[in-house]
């Protein structure tokens, strides 16, 4: 498993608390894996998800520091968003 996947999880988990995320997302991060999240918290695994994104590794990584908002990346054509957008539009609650 990549630095970057790790590292995704690690700042997933932190920004999600104990509290989970009610639903199912799969990020996938170009070259490098996915990384699940749902009510028991982020792991690196590929399964099937309600909603997936897609990005480089960059740009999650911005946007998992707080420097880049989910939204903008999303409207700027560097977050790709495939299924459910209600359930993006919860993530960007996550991710923020």
């Amino acid at each position: 498993m990549s630095d970057k996947i790790n590292a995704a999880v690690t700042a997933l988990n932190a920004k999600m608390g104990d509290d989970g995320f009610d639903g199912t997302a799969k990020f996938v991060i170009e070259g490098e894996g996915t990384v699940m999240i749902d009510s028991e918290g982020a792991r690196a695994a590929d399964e099937d998800a309600e909603v997936t994104l897609t990005a480089d590794a960059d740009t999650f990584g911005s946007i998992l520091q707080g420097d880049l908002d989910p939204t903008a990346a999303f409207m700027s054509g560097r977050l790709g968003v495939d299924g459910d957008m209600s359930l993006a539009m919860k993530l960007g609650s996550v991710l923020a």
